[in-house]
This record gives C-alpha cells, sequence and structure tokens, in this order.
C-alpha cells in the first residue's frame, strides 16, 4: 500500500515542501505621517505604526538590517485639497520619505500613487459635481509620478484603477527621463471590505459614494484578467492582486496566464483579523501568518506584500 506519511515525519516533512516563504520576496508597507514627532501605534491594526519623518529612517534601517529588501510606501500629508496637490509637491511626505531612506539604506523604495490619501473627498481621481473624473486625472497621475522618480523612488506603484493610467505614467515617466523606472501596477485591485483599518490608518476614507465604480467587483474573475492585460500592454513591468487570501484563485491565474513579476497584498483587514484573534487568544498569531503566507505564495505570489513581514524577518533570524 501507498502510505503518503511516510513522508509527512518530522525532518522529512520540511525537505520536501514545495513552497517556502523568505524575507527576501516580501515587501513592508508603511505609513508615514508628516505631522507627527515620534511613531504613532494604529489602533485597528495591533503592532502597526504610523511613522513621522523622523522616525523613518531608523524603521527603514531596522528592516535592511532584518532582511527585509523593499518597502512599499503611503502618506499621510498635513494638508489635503481637492485636487490632491500635496501628492506631486517635491517636499510632500512621501517625497520626502524617499530622499530620506534612500540617503541611510539601500532599500527598494516603492512609491503608492494615488489621490486618495491626499483629496479631501478621499476618492482616487478629480471629481466634478460627485463624479469622479478618469481622463481628467491622469495627466495628475503622471505629474505624481516623476515627482515621486524625481524624489529617488525605485518602483512607483499606481493603485487608483483608473482607466489608462499605466500608459499615462509609462509616458510620463519616459518623457522626463525615468524610462529605467519600473511600474508595479495594482492592476486586479477589487472594492473590498478587507480595506476597512488601511483607510483609518492612511485616513484614506471618502466623503461620498464609494470606489465600485473604479475598483473591482468581488463576484468577477475574467474581468481581472482583462485588466492585468490592459496594465501589461500599457506598460506595466509587474502587477498585484488585491486583497490576497480572498483572491488566490484571481492570483492563481493571473501567475499562469501572463507569467510576469506578480505580487500578493496581504491587506489591512486580512492582517487585522488574525492579529485581532491572535489577542484574544483565539489563534496563535505565529502560526496563523505562516499559514496564510504560504498560501499566497503557492497560489503563484512572486512579492508578498504583508505587514508582517518585519515579524517573519524576526522570526527568521531568531529575534521573535
Amino acid at each position: 500500500m501507498k502510505r503518503m506519511r511516510r513522508l509527512r515525519q518530522p525532518g522529512i516533512r520540511d525537505l520536501i515542501a514545495e513552497t517556502r516563504l523568505s524575507p527576501k520576496s516580501m515587501i513592508q508597507p508603511i505609513f508615514v505621517d508628516e505631522r507627527l514627532s515620534l511613531p504613532q501605534e494604529i489602533e485597528s491594526m495591533p503592532g502597526q505604526y504610523r511613522q513621522s519623518l523622523d522616525s523613518i529612517s531608523r524603521e527603514a534601517a531596522d528592516l535592511e538590517d532584518l532582511g527585509v529588501p523593499a518597502v512599499l510606501l503611503f502618506g499621510l500629508p498635513d494638508h489635503k485639497d481637492e485636487i490632491g496637490s500635496s501628492a506631486y509637491d517635491s517636499k510632500g511626505v512621501i517625497q520626502r520619505s524617499v530622499e530620506r531612506i534612500k540617503e541611510t539604506t539601500n532599500l527598494v523604495v516603492i512609491t503608492d500613487l494615488c489621490l486618495c490619501e491626499y483629496t479631501s473627498h478621499g476618492h482616487c481621481g478629480l471629481i466634478r459635481e460627485n463624479d469622479i473624473l478618469n481622463d481628467e486625472t491622469l495627466p495628475v497621475l503622471g505629474e505624481i509620478a516623476i515627482s515621486q522618480a524625481q524624489a529617488g523612488a525605485d518602483i512607483i506603484a499606481p493603485s487608483g484603477m483608473m482607466d489608462g493610467m499605466v500608459g499615462a505614467i509609462r509616458a510620463a515617466l519616459d518623457l522626463e527621463g525615468y524610462s529605467d523606472t519600473p511600474i508595479l501596477s495594482y492592476a486586479a485591485k477589487y472594492a473590498s471590505t478587507f480595506y476597512g483599518p488601511f483607510r483609518d490608518a492612511a485616513e484614506s476614507g471618502f466623503s461620498f459614494g464609494d470606489r465600485k465604480g473604479y475598483q473591482m467587483d468581488p463576484a468577477n474573475a475574467a474581468e481581472a484578467l482583462w485588466e492585468v492585460q490592459l496594465d501589461l500592454e500599457e506598460g506595466a513591468d509587474m502587477v498585484i492582486v488585491k486583497p490576497a487570501m480572498p483572491y488566490l484563485d484571481i492570483l492563481r491565474s493571473v501567475k499562469e496566464r501572463f507569467g510576469v513579476p506578480t505580487a500578493a497584498y496581504q491587506v489591512s483587514g486580512e492582517y487585522s483579523m488574525i492579529a485581532a484573534a491572535a489577542s484574544k487568544g483565539w489563534l496563535d498569531e505565529k502560526a496563523a501568518f505562516l499559514e496564510a503566507l504560504t498560501c499566497i505564495k503557492r497560489a503563484g505570489a512572486d512579492m508578498l506584500i504583508t505587514y508582517w513581514a518585519k515579524d517573519f524577518a524576526k522570526l527568521t533570524l531568531g529575534k521573535d
């Protein structure tokens, strides 16, 4: 009789594991708030902090020392307006954060490119009478991309799900001499309930309506492949599937269909559910995160964007 249990014994089990996690494939998201002087814990994301412009360099250095190779930056400006002008300010919170990180580390710095954190209405595009304006937003996204690249960003990651955003950003970067700056596009980004803690952390909630007019319907799978194909045709070098765990089928399909470097974003709600349950003693936090991240990796993710990247790196080095 064939006994599969022969291969599940201690030592042998790990030896033949098909999927392996490594800090080298992980990206740590970081919120930087230019109004702060010290890091501030995020209530809805236990163990996560908003960094200040003074603390971001130390946080980046800690991540580099632990072996985390990349960060994804989100900014909280001290000024918001209807057009999100702080997003493309050369002295904006993201631009200054990039400069400070690059001065002191060799981390790969990825900058999220979206208007929602910078607009007074909280939407990812310009508005007119409560309508989200797609084409009018595209030149603004190009301007933001240029300012981030000028600050030293290694990778630009547009997340607003505006039609044509990748093409507009690629053209703007190329025109200004940044043809070697890659684009990591949030190509398959769903209108998900799991973003709730992020909106608290980034203060990016919307003042009217919702984002279902530009983010994807969770009921749709084929549409994700169209979105990815369009972004690749417009010049995206890599793509993101977001959220991760509830969309492993999408992740697998994207990786199998296109074969390009693919990231999965274990979003704030995914993180907070595990962290909150662990705080109640209902889950083993370490075991739950390891299982979740292994499943995401197994489904096809080359890169894991996760708020647990720092903790995983500590665990790997025996510093937990």
